[in-house]
């Protein structure tokens, strides 16, 4: 099956964001997130990588469209079984076996969708099978695992268990290779993209490993430090530019269609919080979340981090079934949704 090519016009529509600052070990709202995936049911799993202040807290929250928090789960800070330090991505296998990576243990630990931990798997070096900075997971139709090795400079293929099959790129900026590979995805064809991290652009390989085309430059349809890339069904290529703050979407050749900078509301979680504490909310409406700023001030990181409604930090970009983009926001601690039309 061949990817159809997109031609008509193409718009993404506001829906709604979810989250709140969680400056507690658990609980509603989120601390630091990386990466969210959706369960078939519909959950939403939110990665809660955590600051180093407050390490002890990662963990992965589970909540819905409705803002319902559900669950949460983690074994903890450290290396043991079923525990982080720093966790990167996550990505469901075919069996709804919630896979994530820990760049620090060089290691995926893998749980239900229950959260119930299940076991480990990697090993730290440069070998065949070996790892060294985990950072994108993402799974074909035939259940195996695609893991960017960041520091390894190239992307290896495992089954779900974590047997090693194969693997392909090598550091460096040429055509195929790869510079602190971050965010991988998987396409109907099961073509691999790869968010190249430190060379600014996205690389689509086939699914073994034969390089397709790159994506990437200065400007619309360009990026700056890409951390993580999705594929709609009809070819869509969505870009987390996290050192643009913004999201980029192209079509199946890398045309621009469209960007974002993102136009945040106040959750329920959040207007339940104000709603508490009168003297939050009072401060808050004196506050001006989306000022003039200085020609100094002019950065993409400066507006974002002074202009509450836009991206700040978007590490991290997923697609559902029903045609909604969610956008993850790792300074902000939140994830805004988009749907298609």
């Amino acid at each position: 099956m061949v990817a159809t090519k997109v031609t008509a016009q193409f718009a993404l529509d506001y829906v709604k964001t979810v989250g709140i600052t969680n400056n507690g070990a658990s609980g509603r709202g989120f601390a630091n997130p990386y990466d969210i995936a959706i369960s078939r049911d519909g959950r939403i799993f939110v990665l809660n990588r955590c600051d180093p202040s407050r390490a002890e807290a990662v963990r992965i929250s589970v909540c819905n469209l409705e803002e319902e928090h559900l669950a949460e789960f983690s074994n903890g800070y450290g290396s043991g079984d079923g525990q982080f330090i720093w966790p990167v991505a996550m990505a469901f296998d075919g069996d709804e076996r919630l896979h994530i990576t820990d760049e620090y243990n060089h290691r995926v630990c893998v749980y239900d969708s229950s959260g119930e931990y299940l076991f480990m798997w990697g090993a730290h070096g440069a070998g065949d099978g070996e790892i060294d900075g985990p950072a994108g997971i993402a799974f074909d139709s035939q259940n195996n695992a695609y893991v960017a090795d960041q520091n390894n400079g190239r992307v290896q293929k495992f089954t779900s268990e974590g047997d090693f099959i194969g693997s392909f790129g090598e550091p460096g900026s040429d055509t195929g290779r790869l510079n602190l590979p971050w965010g991988v995805t998987v396409d109907s064809d099961d073509n691999v993209y790869v968010a190249d991290w430190r060379n600014d652009r996205i690389q689509k390989f086939t699914p073994d490993g034969v390089f397709v085309a790159a994506f990437g430059g200065s400007g619309d349809g360009q990026f700056y430090r890409p951390s993580q890339v999705a594929i709609d069904g009809d070819g869509r290529i969505y870009v987390a530019d996290w050192g643009n703050e913004r999201v980029q979407v192209l079509d199946s050749d890398g045309k621009f269609l469209t960007k974002l900078r993102g136009q945040a509301t106040v959750s329920a979680w959040a207007e339940e919080f104000l709603a508490s504490n009168p003297d939050e909310k009072t401060e808050r409406d004196r506050s001006n979340l989306t000022p003039a700023l200085p020609p100094h001030l002019s950065t993409p990181y400066h507006v974002s981090s002074q202009t509450e409604p836009y991206f700040w930090g978007p590490v991290a970009v997923t697609l559902d079934g029903h045609g909604r983009l969610y956008v993850l926001e790792s300074n902000r601690h939140r994830f805004q949704v988009y749907l298609k039309r």
